[in-house]
């Protein structure tokens, strides 16, 4: 009696410590997580590294990218036309500019179609030299056409209330509005000092 409730103990104890039927399939991860992975940091390669041709290459045919100053490209041709405006030639914008971004969460796959969202840090060095960096909220779909993950819309937004852009502008009004009271009040001392000075003298 005794060695069979021995032995009925020891299979409970390994019952337990054995993972459930199934549990082990039921954790692990889709393959295309890992895929999603490695097109995001191929995207962050070549935006960093300043390569549009790689990155135009990680495009679906059909992207849309709604940039941060709500500028929208539709398709690749679209998208390398805003980058050569903002960041080529004597009317550029930008200087440079660099991006990390981090996932929320795993992507949300729909078959061949995932959407993820996060947030990064991107970092904008200006023509005019200002140099700053944004906390920005994205949402990106993706797509898998022929065996290959591609990006097919990306959307990006900065907060309206607080971002360094703002303060930045804010600043330097604030210097124009204090340099132009300053002239004015110098202005009017001037024009009141004169008033005085020719102003006949009661007898």
């Amino acid at each position: 009696m005794k060695q069979a409730t021995r032995f009925l103990w020891v299979g409970l104890a390994l019952t337990l410590c054995l993972p459930a039927a199934g549990a082990e399939s039921a954790t692990k991860e889709d393959p295309a997580h890992e895929e999603l992975r490695a097109l995001r940091r191929e995207l962050t390669q070549a935006i960093n590294g300043n390569d549009l041709e790689k990155l135009l290459a990680l495009l679906d045919d059909d992207v849309v990218v709604t940039f941060m100053n709500a500028e929208v490209a539709r398709t690749p041709k679209e998208v390398k036309a805003y980058y050569d405006r903002m960041m080529k030639g004597d009317h550029r914008i930008v200087d440079s500019f660099t991006t990390d971004p981090t996932v929320d969460e795993l992507t949300h796959l729909y078959g061949d179609t995932g959407v993820a969202f996060g947030n990064s840090k991107d970092h904008f060095k200006l023509v005019d030299g200002r140099n700053f960096q944004i906390e920005t909220r994205w949402t990106a779909a993706l797509v898998k056409k022929q065996g290959k993950w591609k990006l097919a819309a990306f959307h990006a937004s900065a907060n309206i209330f607080d971002n360094p852009v703002l303060y930045i502008a804010a600043k330097r009004a604030a210097m124009w509005a204090g340099g132009i009271a300053a002239l004015v009040a110098l202005i009017i001392g001037f024009a009141a000092a004169l008033f005085f000075k020719k102003r006949p003298r009661p007898a």
